[in-house]
């Protein structure tokens, strides 16, 4: 067989391999806490958020601003450990290639 033929069987396996990485990550998640455990932020490790929970002792209207920055902060760190899980799954796949996009 051609290198190139076998480069083309790697690269339809290699896809496939990804295709069913992406597809664990997206039903996998990770859980983040801001406030002392006052906000919950669920994240699925595909980029997107899974759920939000507040404690209702956290809502108090005339402090709105400080229940914000605590979702924020939450909600990034999940996104955070998503992303490295994503890199790492997805970075066990293009191990040791050298090729423009996929390292």
């Amino acid at each position: 067989m051609s290198s190139i033929g076998k480069l083309m069987k790697q690269a339809a396996r290699m896809q496939q391999q990804m295709e069913q990485v992406q597809a664990q990550l997206a039903a996998r998640t990770v859980e983040a806490t801001s406030g002392g455990g006052a906000v919950k932020v669920t994240a699925k490790c595909d980029g997107s958020i899974a759920s939000i929970k507040i404690d209702p002792q956290a809502l108090n209207p005339s402090d709105a601003q400080l229940l914000e920055d605590m979702i924020l902060t939450a909600a990034n760190q999940a996104l955070a450990q998503a992303k490295d899980i994503s890199n790492s799954e997805m970075g066990k796949i293009t191990a040791g290639l050298n090729l423009p996009g996929l390292g």
